[in-house]
């Protein structure tokens, strides 16, 4: 389906390539094989006594056996729910009023917990195993699926460590349904649903308020300014139910780590994105010291906006005289244009994507704000959600999601468990594509005034994942170590990003003019399972950049060890990844380096 718009037609997605719909026959019965599914691994659990403490057979050859059979039903399993959750969510994501779908969501969540229950027993098995001396490394040595997943039985073995019990884990599994999971989806469905009164041309209309975030890209400075005081007092009518979200979360978050035995929640985050404390440190202070210039750059934006200092809804405002938008079918051919000059595998894919309807690009009400890539691994495509408004930001989400469904299609061959990317290294395809798209737009300005226009674009990013990212790091360490002693008002999140928000913007902004909310509508904090999704996006950026540089030195041989690399993000840590091209991620140096690229931008753009 497609809604014609002043930017041509903008697509929704096509989900009929994976079932023909949500109460079809054909999806129906992979529910019910799931069931099946879920039946026969409990049979093999019970059958082998696979628990913590439970029998480990002598012989390797046998250990390697039912380690093989219990990796072949978790890819089975995993590869076909992960496809009926996300079908699923391919509903709700853009009709959030969806009733059937909504339904449907929750009655699958039950098998999660079933998923969840055996996941506990395996695991704690596994680390019973690893106990015995060389009993599972003498299992690894015979060929095999436990051979072929040898990186993430030895990872499951080592975080085993990190588990309640087995009653406890399935008790946490199952309250999570009414707990953490109800309070994650709760922030979806209020966020979506906000509707923005706007007043334009004399005439008031009820805004879905993505549509009323995208006017902060608009040339009319005053538009952009009753954009963000609409938007602020929308988000004031909803902050109640959303911190009490966001208590719950974290209240959860805290607890669990608590009793797993973990030091903090951002110990979880950094063993999930296969980092360790030294290497975030030193992306960190490098992100920390490059500050300073991002703070000229907003001065001279504001002396460029005719303003002392910048407030917060002139950030995403553009500057120089090129206001040109990109209708969908010209930014599509931008897109696969650049692409094809970098690689014919990631423009022929992309074309597909195209082509099949994988993007859902209109903004619409009930619709999820921002913007994602998701996998439908039983028959290997994915999914595109933005909200296009033909800006060259826009532009940039679409190449950047693209990045994302690229390294998708590199990990076709690989099983559903050796596919499961680190946050951290997510973002390496989806930053690397965004980067040849920014690139192209820059070398191809017609003047100074474009390429000053371009320049601003490049900044806004950029400035969002270094500055703002950090910001959002500051206050979720400050969030987790206040919510461990009492629960949090929304004047506390308020309080608590206006603070983070003057220690990395400093005197780069308009102190008056920030925002207190951006806790309120930001996914990304209300996940028990995901704290701190706010560095792997400096990573990804700064990790990409760095590949981008090693590129422009190796030229076409570069594409090689790139592709090889993205079917490979599963399947050991991130510093082993990139050891292959020369980067050491553990020294500022590495760092600082992909940073130097932001800076020569923003010395570009302070002397046009």
């Amino acid at each position: 389906m497609t809604t014609k718009t002043d930017l041509g037609a903008l697509p929704h997605w096509d989900m009929t390539s994976v079932y023909p719909g949500i109460e079809s026959d054909e999806f129906k019965k992979d529910v019910a094989g799931m069931k099946s599914k879920l039946d026969d691994f409990d049979k093999f659990l019970s059958d082998h006594g696979i628990a913590r403490s439970g029998p480990v057979p002598d012989d390797s050859k046998e250990l390697a056996e039912i380690l093989g059979g219990c990796l072949n039903r978790i890819n089975d399993i995993v590869r076909l729910s992960t496809t009926l959750e996300y079908y699923v969510y391919g509903f709700t994501a853009v009709d959030s009023f969806n009733t059937t779908a909504k339904r449907i969501q929750s009655e699958l969540q039950l098998l999660s917990v079933a998923r969840h229950r055996q996941a506990v027993l395996f695991q704690g098995w596994l680390g019973t195993v690893a106990e015995r001396p060389r009993a599972l490394e003498a299992a690894l040595e015979h060929d095999g699926p436990a051979k072929d997943h040898a990186f993430y039985l030895r990872e499951a073995a080592e975080q085993s460590r990190y588990m309640m019990g087995e009653h406890e884990e399935t008790l946490a599994s199952e309250l999570s349904l009414s707990g953490a999971d109800a309070w994650e989806k709760l922030q979806g469905t209020v966020t979506s649903q906000v509707k923005v009164p706007f007043e334009a041309e004399g005439v008031t209309e009820e805004l879905p308020i993505a549509k009323v975030q995208n006017m902060l890209t608009d040339a009319d400075g005053d538009l952009r300014r009753r954009a963000y005081v609409a938007e602020l007092a929308a988000w004031a009518r909803v902050r109640e139910p959303l911190a009490a979200c966001l208590n719950g979360v974290k209240g959860t978050t805290i607890t669990l780590f608590k009793r797993r035995g973990r030091e903090d929640a951002l110990h979880q985050a950094l063993d999930n994105g296969r980092i360790d404390r030294e290497t975030l440190n030193a992306m960190l202070a490098a992100m920390k010291d490059s500050f300073p210039d991002f703070r000229r750059y907003w001065k001279k934006k504001a002396e460029r906006l005719g303003k002392k200092k910048l407030p917060w809804y002139d950030l995403w405002a553009p500057v120089g005289k090129s206001d040109r938008r990109y209708p969908y079918e010209e930014a599509k051919s931008f897109i696969l244009e650049e692409f094809e000059g970098f690689h014919k595998r990631l423009a022929d894919f992309s074309k597909k994507a195209f082509e099949r309807n994988w993007i859902d690009a209109e903004p619409r009400e009930g619709k999820n704000i921002g913007g994602f890539c998701m996998e439908l691994p039983a028959v290997e495509e994915s999914r595109i959600l933005c909200n296009y408004d033909g800006s060259l930001a826009q532009l940039n989400t679409i190449a950047h999601e693209l990045g994302h469904a690229y390294h998708n299609e590199c990990h076709i061959g690989k099983t559903v468990l050796q596919r499961i990317t680190p946050m951290t290294l997510a973002e390496t395809a989806s930053i690397f594509a965004q980067n040849l798209v920014v690139d192209a737009a820059l070398a191809k300005a017609k003047d100074a005034e474009e390429e000053l226009a371009i320049l601003e674009s490049i900044l806004i990013e950029d400035s969002q994942v270094i500055v703002d990212i950090y910001s959002r790091y500051l206050f979720e360490t400050e969030v987790f170590e206040r919510r461990a002693k009492s629960e949090l008002s929304a004047d506390d999140f308020c309080d608590i990003m206006v603070k983070c928000q003057k220690e990395t913007y400093g005197d780069g902004l308009d102190p008056e003019y920030l925002h207190p909310y951006m806790w309120a509508w930001k996914p990304h904090y209300y996940s028990a399972e995901e704290s701190f999704y706010n560095f792997p996006y400096a990573f990804g950026m700064l990790f990409g950049t760095g590949l981008y540089k090693v590129y422009e030195e190796r030229g076409a041989e570069f594409l090689k060890d790139y592709d090889e690399l993205l079917s490979s993000t599963g399947m050991a840590r991130a510093a082993e990844l990139a050891e292959p091209f020369g980067i050491d991620i553990r020294k500022p140096d590495f760092w600082r380096g992909g940073l130097e690229v932001v800076r020569k931008h923003i010395e570009r753009y302070l002397a046009v």
